[in-house]
C-alpha cells in the first residue's frame, strides 16, 4: 500500500513539473495568493496550493470588498458604499427632494447612481411621479429606497 501512495505522489510531482511550463498563474486572489506568492514557480503544485489555501481560508470575499490580499476592489463597490451612506444620512432630505422633483439630495443621488446630468430631469420626473413607489411606508430601510428608485428608473 505504501508502495502505490509513494508511486501516486511521485506522479503528481512529475505530472507537475511537465506541465510547469504550460500551467498559468489563474488562482485569483486570497490568503493563498498572498502565502505562496513567491513561492510560486507557475507550476500546477503550487497553483493548487493557493487555489486550495484561498477557497479554504473563506477571505476571498473579504479581499474583494476590502481590496486586500492582491484583491483589486471593484469601483461599483466604493460607489454603492457612499450611495449608502449618503441615502442613509439624508433619507427625510431625499424623500422631500423626491417629492417636488428638485433639490440638492435628488441631485447628488441621481450622481451617486450614475445619472448623467443630461438625464437628471428625466429621472427626477420620473421619481417624483413614483413617489408611493419608492417611499412604500414610513419604515422603509435604505436599501429599499436605492432599489425602488433603480427599479423606477430602468423601467
Amino acid at each position: 500500500m505504501k508502495k502505490i501512495l509513494l508511486g501516486v505522489a511521485l506522479s503528481v510531482v512529475v505530472a507537475g513539473s511537465a506541465f510547469a511550463g504550460q500551467a498559468q498563474n489563474n488562482v485569483g486572489c486570497g490568503l493563498g495568493t498572498v502565502l505562496w506568492e513567491n513561492k510560486a514557480d507557475n507550476s500546477i503544485l503550487f497553483q493548487a496550493f493557493q487555489a486550495t489555501t484561498n477557497g479554504t481560508s473563506g477571505n476571498q470575499t473579504f479581499g474583494v470588498t476590502s481590496g486586500t490580499s492582491n484583491c483589486k476592489q471593484p469601483s461599483k463597490f466604493v460607489q454603492n458604499e457612499k450611495l449608502n451612506k449618503f441615502v442613509q444620512a439624508n433619507m427625510d432630505g431625499l424623500a422631500q427632494d423626491i417629492a417636488m422633483g428638485k433639490g440638492e439630495n435628488l441631485d447628488t443621488f441621481a450622481e451617486l447612481l450614475g445619472v448623467t446630468p443630461a438625464q437628471s430631469p428625466a429621472f427626477n420626473a420620473k421619481l417624483q411621479a413614483n413617489f408611493d413607489k419608492i417611499f412604500t411606508s414610513e419604515n422603509i430601510v435604505l436599501a429599499e429606497v436605492i432599489d425602488n428608485a433603480v427599479t423606477i428608473a430602468n423601467n
